[in-house]
């Protein structure tokens, strides 16, 4: 897997390259959630990658990305992200991002908007983190990192996914990989990931600045960034529209892979034909 060396740390990656036959295909870059890695996008991945270039990042710490002893905050990810960008040197790409990955696409679209063709945040949320919960996710990754992630399962899955995706029995095989993937994350990294969500700083006030086309996505289930918070985002967001995904909670792009594969291809190839500087539609209340 490759990887980018950034301050303070070495993040990975995966690209698929530049399609056989699509010499002048845009790229589109990938941004996992908490206690993930880019592996969460790989039926997306599967569906885009004959017309798209696609990038897969692991942020600090997760997926096959090593431990670094600092920079787990939001800021921190974002420059890592437009390191990873500008290296490729593929030009503004499709952003894809999925709750924490979309706390970072909210940013670099923000601040960074000569990088984005288009944005799309799935299961995010432009706002801090509220006080109550900044003290349970401290407790937690306190806790995680003295005993494991297993004694937390029980409050962790229920918030991660679904309830219709946990009762499904076919769902186990995926829900076991995430375990073991989980497993094999050194437990200082995850109590580090798990604070720089907990306690990342707003960026609401900044959504206006936002000029990409835009497209919000969100499970009608997610407990851990509920619909509200998507509906606030695709409202600050000029042009932005949304789409709430039924029978789908936080990780949707394994709880509804084909949904997100054909709401992503229709979204990127709409924005493709308009043109990068188009708007993508208009906001859903």
């Amino acid at each position: 897997m490759p990887t980018i060396d950034v301050p303070g740390a070495t993040v990975a990656y995966r690209d698929t390259g530049v399609p056989a036959g699509v010499p002048d295909a845009p790229t589109v870059v990938f941004g996992h959630g908490l206690l993930f890695g880019g592996w969460m996008f790989r039926s997306q991945v599967a569906a885009l990658q004959e017309r798209y270039r696609c990038v897969t990042i692991d942020w600090r710490g997760q997926g096959e990305s090593p431990a670094a002893r600092a920079g787990y905050d939001m800021d921190s990810l974002t420059a890592d992200a437009v390191t990873l960008i500008t290296r490729l040197g593929t030009g503004p790409v499709h952003w894809v991002g999925l709750s924490m990955g979309g706390f970072v696409g909210q940013r670099l679209a923000a601040r960074h908007g000569e990088l984005i063709r288009s944005l799309t945040l799935l299961d995010t949320s432009a706002e801090a983190e509220e006080p109550a919960k900044v003290r349970e996710r401290r407790q937690m990754a306190l806790f995680q990192l003295v005993f494991g992630m297993g004694p937390l399962l029980g409050k962790v899955k229920p918030l991660l996914f679904g309830p219709g995706f946990l009762a499904d029995p076919g769902s186990d095989e995926l829900i076991g990989e995430w375990i073991r993937r989980l497993g094999e994350t050194r437990r200082t990294a995850v109590r580090k990931a798990v604070l720089g969500v907990a306690e990342r700083m707003p960026v609401a006030a900044e959504l206006g600045r936002i000029t990409a086309p835009t497209l919000v996505v969100v499970g009608a289930d997610d407990r851990a960034t509920p619909p509200e918070h998507s509906r606030r985002i695709a409202s600050a967001i000029p042009g932005a529209r949304l789409s709430i995904v039924p029978d789908c909670g936080h990780s949707s792009t394994l709880e509804q892979p084909g949904v997100l594969g054909d709401l992503l291809t229709e979204f990127l190839s709409e924005v493709d034909r308009a043109g990068s500087g188009a708007q993508a539609g208009t906001a859903t209340p």
